[in-house]
């Protein structure tokens, strides 16, 4: 059998540094308290004409402790590798089953088990084999075991890896939980390594195409939780009056499928970043602050398209159509508010400064196209600012 797997170790490599799965900034604290793991599998159906892509086991910390160890097993022997192969992108996975496997089991790193609200990204490559003509599809279960857990009936669920006679375009869309705080000031802007009430922050999401045709216009919806603002505004978005959540439409974003984005020098891309820049309230309470993003295709385009720079929305720089699989156009997100008795003022905690004249740090004035070589695109740019002076920051009105 032939797979063939160029464009996926980019894209699965990309996922996972845009989820924030392989990178974390610190280990976790295991505080006292019940913890309460759960489970979710998304993007496991694949249009007619992909050779593979990448879906994802999503585990969410509903408690207030963080796990000391946890486990993933996918069980997939029920999936006919003749035709289809499933595999998880992770460190310290093992295989059960001689000559395929049948059910792999990964341990998490301790830096990367989720605290308190936070969720982590499991990316679960898909390969078809491009030998296989017609639809299929098996099942295949996904467990995750914590001897901290307080809640077992949600750690099983079950999921079709199915690939489709659909053609058209496929959104994934991966957004990091926020805990990084930043307080602004005439002299500069820090980043702290904990985000606190009356703090900015950076609220960062990527969407890419995993589908078999290039999606044409975007639209991106954005809710925010209870005490959190947007603070500035953004071409094509349509704020609401309480700040709270926003709908961006750009009607002239070209996104071509993953697999055809080989070329880092053109001015195609398969993917892009968004930053917003946010504020708590000072009146915020420790905790997590639950907030979502949905992504949606708003047509198509078999051919792939001559794109020019002047065609993207101001705001994106280079870096409905029916959506072949909608299990993966929503990612949840939550702000991670630590106790603080300055309120966000000042800094005295780490924190990193940001300088230059009068230099004011406002994420969130536009987007970064993802192409060829996304995954170290990323490792440099997925902690991005973007500087401004104070006078230009904006009150949306």
């Amino acid at each position: 059998m032939t797979f063939r797997n160029r464009p996926l170790v980019r894209l699965g490599a990309a996922a996972l540094l845009a989820s924030g799965a392989l990178t974390v900034l610190g280990t976790p604290a295991h505080a006292a308290g019940a913890t309460d793991l759960s489970l979710d599998v998304v993007g496991t159906r694949l249009a007619a004409g992909v050779e593979g892509k990448v879906a994802f086991a999503k585990i969410t910390n509903r408690g207030d402790a963080t796990p000391g160890s946890l486990t993933v097993g996918i069980d997939v022997s029920k999936v006919d590798f003749d035709k289809v192969a499933a595999l998880p992108l992770a460190d310290k996975c093992d295989v059960e089953g001689e000559g395929r496997p049948v059910r792999w089991t990964c341990d998490i790193p301790g830096a990367d088990l989720p605290g308190p609200g936070e969720t982590i990204d499991v990316p679960v490559v898909i390969f078809r084999n491009v030998e296989i003509k017609g639809s299929y599809g098996a099942p295949v279960t996904v467990t995750i075991e914590s001897p901290d857990d307080t809640d077992e009936s949600n750690n099983s669920t079950s999921a079709t890896v199915e690939l489709t006679g659909v053609n058209g375009p496929d959104l994934l869309v991966l957004a990091e939980d926020v805990k990084r705080g930043i307080t602004i000031a005439d002299d500069g802007a820090t980043v702290h390594d904990d985000l606190k009430a009356g703090q900015y922050a950076e609220l960062l999401y990527t969407a890419f195409n995993q589908g078999d045709q290039t999606s044409v216009g975007l639209r991106s919806t954005v809710k925010l939780p209870e005490g959190v603002t947007f603070t500035t505004p953004m071409d094509g978005c349509d704020f609401a009056e309480d700040q709270t959540s926003v709908v961006c439409t750009w009607d002239d974003l070209v996104m071509i499928p993953t697999q055809d984005d080989t070329n880092g020098e053109d001015d195609a891309f398969s993917g892009v970043e968004v930053s917003m820049l946010v504020r708590v309230a000072k009146d915020v309470k420790p905790g997590a602050l639950g907030g979502s993003v949905a992504v949606a295709s708003l047509g198509v385009q078999q051919t792939r398209p001559k794109i020019t720079k002047a065609q993207l929305p101001e705001q994106v720089r280079g870096v409905q159509a029916e959506d072949v699989d909608a299990s993966d156009n929503t990612d949840a997100f939550a702000f991670i508010v630590v106790d603080g008795s300055n309120g966000g003022g000042g800094g005295g905690d780490g924190g990193l400064p940001v300088t230059g004249p009068q230099a004011t740090l406002i994420g969130g004035l536009g987007a970064t196209v993802i192409a060829a070589g996304a995954a170290m695109f990323l490792v440099t740019r997925r902690r991005r600012v973007v500087l401004v002076t104070p006078g230009d920051e904006k009150t949306i009105t």
